[in-house]
């Protein structure tokens, strides 16, 4: 890594916590009810606080390819989620340089419209213009690889495998730049072939950008793609240093 007097801040977590609530399976009583607990204010029966990110503190920078690794439920899709500002946090600070984008393999997608318009879509959505589009969209397709087995980038999305689905949203995602990129197990979702792309993409991505973040339970993925890991288990931050160290102690600990 560089020193760190001339690295860059993209990321700075503050002792951020993040709450939300779920239904614990209470009586959901009558329409009269809710609008009751409306005007009240009253939580719904049976709806219960999960305290999912606990006091975690960080800073990332320019240049890193960071992955967030632990068990399931540890907190690490939430606390991406509120690095977007996807989720509100309950206390603590995060800043962010740029708008930070976030791709995961459950984003919703636009299922009735073909593939050839979600690129478009997606492009826009991104920021991108007209123009930008249509130069870089041949690129997409053929990265995502859907169109090997034949022409389903013309077909409604709902006809797409969520493999298909995944790897065309990771290549919209990234045809552009980004200052703050974070990619919720979307590795996992393609073939070999396509898994060596995307590394080298996420490499060109910290060259000409900022950080990305991966979120992956392939432990070799986040030993190959990132320099530096971050562990988070039952929402706390147990670990954070270069990947291959933290991987390691991470590993120990699911074997014991």
């Amino acid at each position: 890594m560089a020193d760190t007097a001339v690295r860059t801040p993209t990321v700075i977590a503050d002792d951020v916590h993040v709450v939300y609530k779920v239904n614990g399976g209470g009586r959901k009583g009558g329409a009269t009810a809710a609008l009751s607990r409306i005007f009240s204010g009253k939580p719904a029966p049976g709806v219960r606080e999960v305290h999912a990110v606990k006091g975690v503190s960080f800073t990332a920078y320019k240049g890193e390819a960071i992955g967030l690794i632990g068990s399931n439920g540890s907190g690490k899709s939430t606390l991406l989620a509120a690095i977007a500002g996807l989720q509100p946090t309950a206390r603590g600070r995060i800043y962010s340089y740029g708008q930070p984008s976030l791709l995961g393999v459950n984003a919703a997608l636009m299922n009735d419209l073909t593939g050839e318009r979600n690129v478009v879509l997606g492009g826009l959505a991104m920021g991108m213009t007209k123009q930008q589009i249509r130069e870089r969209y041949q690129g997409i397709v053929d990265f995502s690889g859907i169109n090997e087995k034949g022409d389903f980038i013309s077909l409604p999305m709902r006809t797409y495998s969520s493999g298909m689905g995944a790897r065309l949203r990771f290549s919209i995602a990234a045809a552009k730049d980004h200052d703050v990129l974070m990619i919720d197990e979307a590795l996992a979702t393609g073939d070999a072939a396509f898994q060596r792309r995307s590394q080298a993409r996420i490499e060109e991505l910290r060259e000409h950008a900022g950080t990305v973040f991966l979120v992956s339970h392939g432990i070799n993925t986040v030993r190959e793609t990132c320099d530096r890991a971050i562990w988070l288990e039952s929402g706390v931050l147990r670990m954070d240093g270069p990947s291959a160290e933290v991987c390691a102690a991470y590993e120990a600990f699911t074997r014991r």
